[in-house]
């Protein structure tokens, strides 16, 4: 992922009232490794259900609002990520759901899926390798899970641009 400033993040986001983005806490970018990270995603640190997430699209910054279900799935149970794919406990996969941009999100259309609770997804494909990708070398396995990361991002980026 190529870098963002401070002001690019602030000016991505395509689904967040003015009101949001005043109070938006955005993470230390000065200790983001920009070249591991497929999006920058994080959580609000207020400890409220907001999540960021920011990537790229078509050469300029988009970022997306979503917000945490506050039920989970019941624990005991196995879960997976829809972007990074990762196989994890049902306690640290939540649904997030992200108004449409545009009037289709003020006139309260959404759409949502389950993501890493921590939106950590650039991480978790550079530490858990699936069964079937054990034998790739890890530059093989990190470029391959990296190409579905980021193809899955720039999926849910796009329904969330989409007019309705």
């Amino acid at each position: 992922m190529r870098p963002l400033t401070e002001d690019q993040i602030r000016a991505s986001f395509v689904n967040a009232p003015k009101a949001e983005l005043d109070r938006l806490e955005i993470p230390g970018l000065h200790e983001t490794v920009w070249d591991e990270r497929e999006f920058l995603g994080w959580r609000d640190p207020q400890g409220s259900l907001r999540g960021y997430i920011v990537t790229w699209v078509d050469d300029e910054p988009v970022g997306v609002l979503v917000r945490a279900s506050s039920s989970g799935l019941r624990p005991g149970i196995g879960a997976m990520c829809s972007l990074c794919h990762t196989p994890q406990p049902a306690t640290q996969v939540v649904m997030f759901s992200a108004a449409r941009g545009g009037a289709a999100g003020r006139d309260g259309n959404s759409i949502g899926t389950y993501i890493c609770m921590d939106l950590a997804c650039p991480i978790m494909i550079r530490i858990f390798p699936g069964q079937s990708e054990m034998l790739l070398r890890r530059d093989e396995l990190v470029a391959r899970r990296s190409a579905g990361l980021s193809e899955r991002v720039q999926a849910f980026t796009s329904r969330i641009l989409e007019t309705v």
